[in-house]
């Protein structure tokens, strides 16, 4: 979702890093869900890329079930 939301507001992923204040290879891993963030940057990105509500609970969602998949 996160890709999708910066490739829709043309961002590259150095321009999105710098605008949140992480490295562009922590965007990397989050946007492949490869890592986890803090709430401070989530709420960076979500009022950046303009996510709305509805897709931000279906990110969560998948994260949590994502969690519960790994044990």
């Amino acid at each position: 979702m996160i890709k999708e939301y910066r490739i829709k507001n043309g961002f590259s992923q150095e321009q999105l890093a710098e605008k949140i204040n992480i490295s562009w290879r922590h965007l990397q891993r989050l946007e492949h869900d490869e890592s986890k963030t803090t709430v401070k940057t989530l709420k960076k990105l979500i009022k950046v890329l303009k996510i709305c509500d509805q897709d931000i609970l279906k990110y969560l969602n998948d994260i949590d079930t994502n969690e519960d998949d790994k044990y």
